[in-house]
């Protein structure tokens, strides 16, 4: 016999034919965050070896972005790029060798100054270990006996000390040249960088990649010109009240803590601290302390709540905790630059993603915590306390 017919149009069925499609092989989880944490590790390592090229870039990518507006308004009035760029920077550095100018005279008026209040903090000292010894029976330690550990403290560490100062020095004068050359390549060449970036975008996403593009570059702006307002605002505040308490260097320790008062808690501590212990020093009066210590606490409480979100808070804003944990790690990574460029960092890397729908989480993990909630609030949570009622009425003025 002979097998029945099978028609062209069917296929002839196999044993071990499937229609499921092959799968693909994927990578356990535990395999990829393995490759994950290896590549960070990695990329840290980076950083940290390469901080002599990547410091001034990075401070001179923030500083043209800073710069950038003037730029094109000057270019806007038909200013050559070159000449508008040059203005910009000599505008800058003339306003960095003022505030130079301006603290360099503080720094000089206390630091001829600092020998009185050295032996105003001893005779404190003496009182105080006084104090101890009547009421606790502490051993008394004598002015000699603290000099003399004092200085041999100092000579161990007179010659590192020395060596490191040397170094740094000209590490900080070699970046200071690099840092205008920098600047002025970042914004000559601004259309070329964007440009080479389009280059790893397909022709139909470019016009996304470009409004993804503006809106960072429009909110980092927008962040880092808040910033440096909100600082100049509590300088002023700061140096009104310590004037009226008629403290000794208020114009420095003014300039000083509002600049420490972007780091959420501890700078307002340490900015407060200084000129505090300072006052008590020089007048004796733990109460005019006391009230200079008020003084930036009020300040930093208007800060917190009233100028910072106003100036800053709608276009991008860091909680605390995320601020205070990109301190650690910019002091970690790169010591004091990177503590100045953590907080700018964090909220450039938070501005980066948010603008993508994959990282927007991390996004959300790095912003103020008003800004994700959706907790249903009652009706008469809305209607505005005492410092409400008073902003508007400030409002209406």
């Amino acid at each position: 016999m002979f097998p029945p017919l099978i028609s062209r149009g069917t296929p002839r069925p196999h044993p071990t034919q499937h229609s499921a499609a092959p799968t693909e092989a994927k990578l356990a989880p535990v395999v990829h965050y393995t490759f994950l944490l290896i590549g960070l590790s990695l990329l840290v390592y980076v950083l940290h070896k390469l901080d002599g090229i990547l410091l001034p870039l990075f401070f001179s990518a923030l500083l043209a972005t800073l710069l950038l507006p003037l730029v094109t308004r000057l270019e806007a009035r038909r200013w050559p790029r070159v000449l508008a760029i040059l203005v910009a920077i000599l505008l800058l550095v003339g306003g960095i060798v003022g505030l130079i100018i301006l603290f360099g005279s503080q720094i000089l008026d206390l630091k001829a100054e600092l020998p009185l209040i050295q032996q105003k903090l001893v005779v404190m000292f003496d009182q105080g270990q006084q104090w101890l010894h009547d009421k606790f029976g502490m051993r008394v330690m004598s002015k000699d006996e603290l000099i003399d550990s004092s200085l041999s403290s100092a000579k161990k560490s007179a010659g590192g000390f020395l060596g490191s100062t040397l170094s740094t020095t000209a590490g900080v004068l070699s970046v200071l040249t690099l840092i205008p050359i920098y600047i002025f390549c970042f914004l000559y060449y601004r259309d070329h960088m964007r440009q080479f970036m389009f280059r790893f975008v397909a022709p139909d996403k470019r016009t996304g990649v470009l409004h993804t593009m503006d809106s960072i570059q429009t909110v980092v702006q927008a962040y880092i010109s808040g910033l440096l307002t909100v600082i100049v605002i509590v300088a002023v505040l700061n140096a009104i009240g310590l004037l009226l308490l008629n403290v000794k260097f208020a114009i420095f320790f003014a300039i000083f803590a509002s600049v420490l008062a972007v780091i959420p808690y501890i700078g307002i501590m340490v900015g407060a601290t200084i000129p505090a212990l300072i006052t008590l020093v020089e007048t004796g009066s733990p109460g005019k302390a006391a009230a200079v210590v008020g003084v930036f606490v009020f300040v930093q409480f208007l800060e917190g709540n009233f100028i910072t979100p106003m100036i800053t808070g709608s276009k991008v804003s860091i909680n605390p905790m995320a601020a205070i944990i990109a301190l650690i790690l910019g002091g970690e990574l790169w010591g004091t630059p990177g503590m100045i460029l953590s907080i700018p960092l964090t909220a450039v890397l938070k501005v980066v993603f948010d603008a993508n729908k994959t990282t927007e989480p991390w996004g959300f993990l790095l912003g103020d915590v008003t800004d994700g909630e959706e907790t249903k609030k009652d009706k008469s949570d809305d209607k505005p306390g005492f410092w409400g009622k008073a902003w508007h009425m400030i409002k209406r003025m």
